[in-house]
């Protein structure tokens, strides 16, 4: 396989200056991308790359639209956009409703307040100069339609493959795609020959995730119902402890990549052939953090 995606890079408090070196290396293999999830700070992390790294494409993967007034991160995104050279891409979406309640935020109406919010964005040029490439966070029709309407891309975390393949990309019109629409999906992924102690990373990982009503419905349609109602049995009866025993292995490997260095390769390589331009990968390690998965993900490489 001669394509690499892109790797997910988070600011760990304390360990940022490392952080940047790991994006230099990511940047030095040629992997396809750098991209900054909504903990920590994702745009600071962008607009260090924008001056530390060279070549390599990178964005939020995503910036909650919350958090920020839309014509306040125009500004920033802008600065980011023409210092990189036009490397840069904005993710933007609703986050989860958790983390919003925390915030006291109202997201009850996620497809209303993204097309505010982006519009937005697209009307701040005065303030903020030329804009770099916003993509949109999605998950199920309604929101991707939207990201087709307005973005230029849409990005999934968590996808199932199965479905991304089936249903979502062919949903993409063919003029979108042979014009650049970024298509990109976080994939959780763990490389360990026990696939299986890969596999319980994942449940840990996942266990907030089936917490959420939007993922659950997203996975029942995707056709995992059983999985996800049994899932919601437990929650209804206060088990979460039960959570990760009701995470099949079936639905478990469709949304994530498992297993030695030649399986998740070959994981990669099936998400390219599903039309994901940009598959992202969220590393995890059995043997340590975010550090050490990712030179796991470089030695699978090499």
């Amino acid at each position: 396989m001669n394509q690499k995606p892109a790797v997910s890079l988070v600011a760990v408090p304390g360990k940022k200056a490392r952080t940047i070196e790991f994006a230099q290396e990511i940047e030095r293999r040629g992997f396809a991308g750098i991209y900054c999830p909504s903990m920590g700070d994702a745009m600071g992390l962008c607009q260090a790359l924008a001056h530390t790294t060279s070549t390599i494409e990178f964005g939020t993967a995503i910036q909650p639209i919350y958090l920020r007034h839309a014509v306040d991160l125009a500004s920033h995104a802008g600065t980011i956009h023409e210092i990189s050279g036009g490397r840069f891409r904005l993710g933007v979406g609703v986050s989860h409703a958790p983390a919003n309640d925390r915030l006291g935020v109202d997201s009850s109406r996620p497809l209303s307040d993204i097309r505010d919010y982006v519009t937005a964005i697209q009307g701040a040029t005065r303030q903020a100069g030329e804009l770099p490439p916003i993509v949109t966070a999605t998950l199920r029709d309604k929101m991707l339609d939207l990201s087709l309407e307005l973005a230029d891309g849409a990005i999934w975390a968590n996808a199932s493959l199965s479905y991304i393949r089936d249903h979502s990309v062919p949903r993409i019109p063919k003029e979108k795609r042979d014009s650049g629409f970024f298509v990109g999906n976080m994939i959780p992924t763990v490389i360990d020959d026990d696939r299986d102690a890969a596999r319980a990373i994942h449940r840990r990982t996942l266990s907030g995730y089936v917490m959420l009503p939007n993922y659950r419905n997203y996975w029942k349609a995707a056709g995992y119902e059983e999985e996800m109602m049994a899932i919601e049995a437990a929650l209804e009866e206060g088990n979460r402890e039960a959570l990760p025993g009701l995470m099949s292995n079936r639905w478990l490997d469709d949304c994530t990549l498992s297993g030695s260095v030649g399986e998740v390769r070959e994981g990669i390589e099936a998400w390219f052939e599903a039309g994901v331009t940009t598959p992202i990968m969220v590393m995890s390690s059995t043997k340590g953090g975010q550090f050490a998965a990712i030179e796991e993900l470089f030695e699978a490489f090499e």
